[in-house]
């Protein structure tokens, strides 16, 4: 049983390569489905829970850019036994900016959202408590390009 946790800027592409590579064998949850519920926070860390207790695997499908928003999770998964792994997707400001404004309705997000994420953003590491680390970077043709993950390897841009 998986537990992953996706972390990077808005318009990275994490919801598309969740529906690309894990939408058949994974639950998903997202806060972005959560718009009218006041306590987003306890309403996924539910969500997951819920799934796990089944014996499902999840993605939990946010920015989770900061080592605190991401310790709940993995606190969860650990309760349950899941392997934990993370995908960061590696993030050029400019390049979210400009597949945001693609986007439409709700999807699109305001410019300064992307902004503050990228000020909290926090590379994820082992010691947060992962079994796995993935880079995961948006290729041609709307590609991904997955490759295990380096300590200290510096990409983002």
């Amino acid at each position: 049983m998986e537990l992953m946790i996706f972390i990077g800027l808005q318009a990275s592409g994490k919801s598309t390569f969740f529906r690309t590579h894990f939408a058949t064998t994974h639950e998903l949850v997202s806060k972005d489905l959560m718009r009218n519920n006041r306590n987003k926070a306890r309403r996924q860390a539910q969500l997951i829970e819920a799934s796990l207790k089944e014996g499902r695997s999840v993605v939990v499908d946010n920015t989770n850019a900061t080592v605190e928003e991401r310790a709940s999770i993995i606190q969860i998964g650990k309760m349950y036994g899941s392997e934990i792994i993370g995908y960061y997707f590696e993030s050029r400001l400019k390049n979210c900016c400009d597949r945001n404004q693609l986007r439409s309705g709700k999807a699109k997000v305001p410019d300064v959202a992307i902004y503050a994420t990228i000020k909290r953003l926090v590379r994820p590491c082992y010691a947060e408590g992962f079994d796995r680390l993935f880079y995961v970077r948006v290729a041609e043709n709307f590609r991904f390009d997955v490759r295990e993950w380096q300590e200290n390897e510096v990409k983002d841009g």
